[in-house]
């Protein structure tokens, strides 16, 4: 691991995450207008982020059909964020349960867990308001997604919640600013990036630390489970359900979306931090390597 890697104090850091929490947090039943109409012929994702932009089946496609496909695959995200927030949440409050709750570090996993919360209930309410379905992940991820509170522990259950959080965060970012999106989707887009900025810092400097206590053998356990729990997120972000919405075959669309350049190399952009990250930390392994790869988010 790079020794250029430093953390500060854990309830220092702990301390000043749990003020600014307090001084800038969101309540989307508040701070959202849900009554406010959507835009006329606006997309819900910027096209060229579109998971089918650039192949023969978006060429076919109308300006109308283009623009519900990214309403479906804003769904698909916004509601698979949601299924990994609530993972997220059972890892944290594990992480509070052993800890000593006088602490600002485990007051400050709780303050996270609340965060999420309202997260989980801000991209639920984006979802049906824009009337499409929470599509989640396919059954097997929902299914596996059981198991990992159990085996993820210590530096890939914090590096796991990095790789959600900043592929999403980059996504996100992009489009905050963008006027040509939906103005309820960056405004969601807005409050989730403000906010989670403070679980990256947490969750990076429990990174590094942890990490700096692992052997050789949990080293590789951990660069195992990283990887495959990242391959899981970025394979669950567009179910293959959302291309029905527009008439296509589900298992045809999907095989062609992940063979179209543009969506990988949208996905390996917004792996581009936190891939830098993780093997800077040590995360990025030989056991793992084959998940990154088919990823997309090392070529």
């Amino acid at each position: 691991m790079s020794r250029t890697l430093q953390v500060n104090d854990r309830e220092k850091t702990a301390a000043r995450l749990l003020g600014s929490s307090a001084k800038n947090s969101y309540d989307p039943e508040i701070d959202i207008d849900w009554a406010a109409p959507l835009a006329e012929a606006k997309p819900f994702i910027p096209l060229h982020r579109s998971s089918l932009y650039g192949t023969h089946l978006w060429d076919r496609l109308s300006e109308e059909q283009r623009i519900e496909l990214t309403k479906h695959e804003f769904a698909s995200i916004a509601s698979n964020g949601l299924w990994f927030e609530v993972l997220l949440m059972q890892m944290l409050l594990k992480e509070f349960y052993r800890s000593d709750p006088r602490s600002s570090h485990a007051q400050y996993a709780l303050t996270e867990v609340a965060d999420e919360c309202r997260h989980s209930t801000m991209f639920a309410k984006a979802v049906d308001r824009i009337g499409a379905p929470a599509y989640g992940p396919v059954p097997v991820l929902f299914q596996a997604g059981r198991l990992l509170p159990a085996v993820l522990k210590g530096p890939s259950a914090y590096a796991s919640i990095l790789v959600a959080e900043e592929i999403l965060d980059r996504f996100q970012r992009d489009q905050m600013y963008d006027e040509d999106v939906q103005p309820l989707v960056r405004m969601v887009n807005r409050i989730h990036v403000l906010e989670e900025a403070r679980h990256v810092t947490f969750a990076r400097e429990e990174v590094i630390r942890r990490m700096a206590e692992c052997n050789a053998a949990e080293r590789a356990y951990h660069q195992f489970w990283t990887a495959a729990v990242a391959y899981g997120i970025c394979f669950s972000l567009i179910n293959p359900r959302v291309y029905k919405s527009v008439g296509l075959r589900p298992r045809d669309a999907y095989r062609v979306a992940w063979r179209n350049p543009h969506f990988l190399d949208t996905l390996h952009w917004g792996g581009e931090k936190i891939m830098g990250f993780l093997d800077e930390a040590g995360l990025v392994g030989a056991p793992g390597m084959p998940f990154w790869k088919k990823a997309g988010l090392i070529r």
